[in-house]
């Protein structure tokens, strides 16, 4: 089924994006690879929770993780997932504000 492809995958994709700290935690690594340590300070979450959603966001496959010695870095898997992240994120912002500058009347994609 042609259509149908993809369909779950991107609804278990969604289900690992929809939450605040893990789209704050992609926002974050959207600008560069970070630490857990440096992903605490930038999100101002406990180091658990952190780690907690860098599980899930790793299960999903959306980032990775580089390990030297007991330092991990994560970085974003796939620059698709952080331009999703970011569409999202503009899209709201374009319905909350719908006389803004940046608002456009035409969307390519």
């Amino acid at each position: 089924m042609g259509i149908d492809r993809g369909v779950t995958e991107a609804a278990e994709l969604f289900k690992a994006l929809a939450s605040t700290s893990r789209l704050t935690i992609m926002r974050v690594l959207s600008r560069a690879p970070a630490t857990v340590s440096e992903l605490v300070l930038a999100t101002e979450q406990s180091q658990p929770l952190v780690s907690q959603h860098l599980k899930v966001l790793r299960n999903a496959g959306v980032v990775i993780v580089t390990r030297s010695g007991r330092e991990a870095t994560y970085a974003i898997a796939d620059q698709h997932v952080a331009h999703v992240v970011e569409d999202a994120i503009n899209h709201v912002l374009e319905i909350s504000d719908p006389d803004s500058t940046e608002t456009t009347t035409a969307h390519t994609h």
